[in-house]
């Protein structure tokens, strides 16, 4: 938790700058970013091709339970796709419908619009084809790609705000799994792996705060994808070292299924013990396994001294739909 309060002022500036158009600030300067970028080639080499450059196809209706469909949009990068999967049944999108039917006893149609190689900035498109489906909820994978392109973060985050933000217009929920911790892949050595778990993190955080502000809640990846992967690579990551395995994915989904629940009404909203400040809160939840944030009200205001009221809920990791 260290990093905290200045992770905090970051994710201030960023989302900022974000509101007003600029780049954003830089997270690296030019020495680190020819040694990140180097590091990059060379762990590129490494891991090499994952099996396959896209997910296995995944749209469908699942959950055998009678009515009308729960309709779940699953946008964003490889992740969000399932890449390095064969089995559909695999992948995040099947995950997370088969445990949101069992929860609703409905069966829920699956439209996956994500995009292997995804940055923020390619969601436009993925929120066109997602909105045609008319999704009650969508779930957003995103972040890992703004990083390995050196997307200005005010720029990755405006982008992904943008596509929050249209999806709400649309009546959709939406639930963004915020960028991961890419500290954990191993083929980046020290002391770059350092450099971009510092990133990612502060990366998250802003992520937090633009999606709170576009009327959407965020789950905290960065922790799952942390001490757990990194202390269980084998098990965690996939043949590439860079994805996750079918337990990675696993962990991921059942991270975000209560929020998506919980977005969709089907289990209570839970009462804060108090409001944090969003920036706060965003902070924290970039440490935290699986936290979500989402907005709340104190004394019926929206807004406090330090911006935005939201709540930080941590969840348990690792647990399944009938016991999170």
């Amino acid at each position: 938790m260290i990093w905290t309060p200045g992770v905090a002022r970051t994710a201030r500036r960023i989302a900022a700058a974000a509101a007003v158009g600029g780049g954003g600030i830089t997270m690296l300067g030019v020495a680190t970013y020819g040694l990140l970028y180097a590091e990059g080639m060379m762990a590129r080499r490494t891991i090499g091709r994952p099996h396959g450059m896209e997910g296995p196809p995944s749209d469908g209706v699942y959950g055998d339970f009678e009515g009308e469909p729960i309709r779940l949009a699953m946008l964003g990068d490889s992740t969000s796709v399932g890449l390095g999967m064969a089995d559909p049944a695999d992948t995040p999108g099947v995950l997370i419908a088969c445990g949101l039917a069992a929860v609703a006893e409905r069966p829920v149609r699956l439209t996956v619009t994500g995009v292997s190689g995804a940055s923020s900035a390619e969601l436009g498109d993925q929120v066109d084809k997602a909105l045609k489906a008319r999704p009650d909820v969508a779930v957003v994978f995103v972040g890992s790609n703004d990083i390995t392109t050196q997307t200005p973060p005010a720029q990755a985050v405006r982008h992904l705000q943008k596509a929050v933000r249209r999806l709400r217009e649309g009546g959709t929920e939406v639930v963004v799994g915020t960028c991961p911790d890419l500290g954990s892949v191993r083929p980046i050595a020290q002391p770059l792996r350092w450099v971009t778990r510092r990133w990612s993190r502060q990366l998250a955080a802003a992520q937090t705060v633009g999606v709170i502000e576009a009327g959407g809640r965020t789950v905290a990846f960065a922790d799952l994808l942390g001490p757990e992967f990194e202390t269980n690579p084998g098990e965690m990551f996939g043949p590439d070292r860079y994805h996750p395995s079918r337990q990675g994915y696993l962990q991921a989904a059942y991270a975000v299924l209560p929020s998506v629940c919980t977005a969709l009404e089907l289990w209570p909203q839970p009462q804060p013990v108090r409001g944090e400040s969003i920036y706060i809160a965003a902070a924290r939840a970039a440490e935290e396994p699986g936290a979500e944030v989402s907005a709340t009200r104190v004394a019926g205001r929206a807004t406090g001294p330090h911006g935005r009221w939201v709540t930080l809920l941590r969840r348990r990791t690792g647990a399944l739909p009938h016991d999170v």
